[in-house]
């Protein structure tokens, strides 16, 4: 009886610490689950530009010029430094020539062939200071180096949108591969749906096998390619994860899909070219470089120009530490470079090779803007004609696998003309995915070209 009693008594116990295991484990594995993240195109591009290893870079890139600033500015501040030292040191009398006359039949102070003298020990306890007081030429590099940050500074934005620019081509293909994926299933549909008919009017005495057969080669077909486009979607997600530094494991869901065609803002190519040119990031780098290049010419410049400064040193030195007497040195010092060989004729022709440099790229980079704002207008406007007739081909190739199927149904005809129809269907529904991703993208190439691609919605 009391085996009995204590086995009644521990079930109890382990359904409670079971169910406590449980629940444990689906806490667990509901804290391991990755949140799912829901984005939109314009979410990918502003998620991108904010946080992906180019535009990091970059931002390191504009500490770095900072850093410069600061090691400019210390020419203008005072210097200090302490110098103590002790030496101990000997000499060959015979090496400096030392030679002292002695009286005459007396032997000499030191040897002639040579003798060590020494040691002599040294204390020497000293500070230096020195202090700048107009120097053109550090107050120039400084200007440089401040021009420098913001020419780092403009390259973030240029990083940013070339960031955004990658992330919203990879949602789009991202988007464009679930569309896919969408048709194939549906052509996977249908194909199942006419094996059914084929074996239903096969088994009734209505049908042939050939029907059969065929049927079934198509869905064949079907899966096949349902197969390639889950794993092109597969593979499109990884990409975009990768444009938005993101885990590769992380969930995504996309809010946007390629079939949603925004209409474009109605603007001018004069209007569209002008504010591409106030607003890309590419343009406002350029100029930053040329300010900033044109600074370092003229900070090259002023080292011919002379400096004023102050110096000066004091400490205690002796032969022992006690007995140390102070001594100093003050001082202006006015320095001016008389001739340096061309050292800085030559630097000045290398920096205004590098303005030339610039100037022509910058010049070019505008030229580039206007072509390609003017491209992408194009691209757009023939991708929207492109949709509508994609579109109207698929009606009719819908209308067509319809009108076959029934007459299959009816018994009036084999199924090679819906197998041929429902080709048909497959490729219009390919076609119109083509023309709203090349949509997708031309809205993706202009928003690149204005420099707004973080301003998608």
């Amino acid at each position: 009886m009391h085996a009995i009693h204590s086995t009644s008594y521990f079930i109890p116990f382990r359904r409670t610490a079971l169910a406590g295991l449980l629940a444990c484990v689906v806490h667990t594995a509901a804290a391991q689950t990755p949140t799912v993240q829901r984005l939109s195109l314009g979410d990918a591009a502003r998620l991108a530009a904010a946080q992906t290893a180019g535009v990091q870079s970059a931002e390191f890139r504009v500490q770095e010029a900072q850093a410069r600033v600061t090691q400019s500015r210390s020419a203008l501040l005072p210097q200090f430094e302490a110098t103590p030292r002790w030496t101990s040191t000997t000499i060959n009398s015979a090496s400096f020539g030392f030679n002292f006359p002695a009286q005459p039949g007396q032997p000499p102070l030191l040897n002639p062939n040579g003798q060590i003298i020494g040691p002599v020990k040294f204390y020497d306890f000293r500070g230096q200071a020195s202090q700048a007081l107009l120097d053109f030429g550090a107050v120039a590099r400084v200007r440089a180096a401040k021009a420098g940050v913001n020419a780092a500074a403009a390259d973030i934005g240029t990083a940013a949108e070339q960031s955004a620019s990658t992330a919203a081509a990879a949602y789009v293909r991202a988007a464009r591969a679930d569309a896919a994926l969408r048709a194939r299933i549906a052509d996977s549909t249908l194909a199942a749906e006419l094996v059914t008919i084929a074996n239903d009017q096969l088994t009734a005495g209505v049908g042939v096998g050939l029907d059969v057969t065929r049927a079934q080669s198509q869905l064949a077909f079907a899966r096949a390619q349902l197969i390639a486009a889950r794993n092109d979607r597969d593979r499109s997600r990884l990409d975009l994860l990768r444009a938005l530094n993101l885990p590769l494991d992380t969930p995504l869901e996309l809010t946007d899909s390629i079939e949603t065609l925004p209409a474009p803002e109605t603007m001018s190519e004069t209007a569209a070219v002008d504010l591409a040119v106030r607003t890309r990031p590419d343009i406002r780098a350029a100029d930053a470089q040329l300010v900033a290049a044109k600074q370092q010419a003229a900070a090259i410049r002023a080292t011919g120009l002379p400096s004023l400064g102050l110096f000066g040193n004091d400490g205690e030195a002796g032969i022992a530490l006690n007995h140390l007497l102070n001594t100093y040195t003050y001082g202006v010092q006015v320095t001016w470079p008389v001739f340096e060989g061309g050292r800085r004729h030559g630097q000045e022709q290398e920096q205004q090779a590098v303005i030339n440099d610039i100037d022509v790229r910058r010049r070019d980079l505008h030229q580039q803007v206007a072509v390609e704002v003017r491209g992408a207008l194009l691209d757009i406007a023939s991708a929207r004609e492109q949709v509508d007739a994609a579109r109207e081909r698929q009606r009719l190739a819908e209308q067509e696998v319809a009108q076959a199927r029934e007459r299959f149904r009816a018994g009036v005809a084999g199924n090679a003309d819906v197998i041929t129809a429902s080709l048909e269907l497959n490729s219009a529904r390919t076609a119109l995915i083509d023309a709203m991703t090349a949509y997708q993208n031309a809205r993706v190439a202009l928003s690149r070209a204005e420099g707004t691609v973080t301003q998608l919605r």
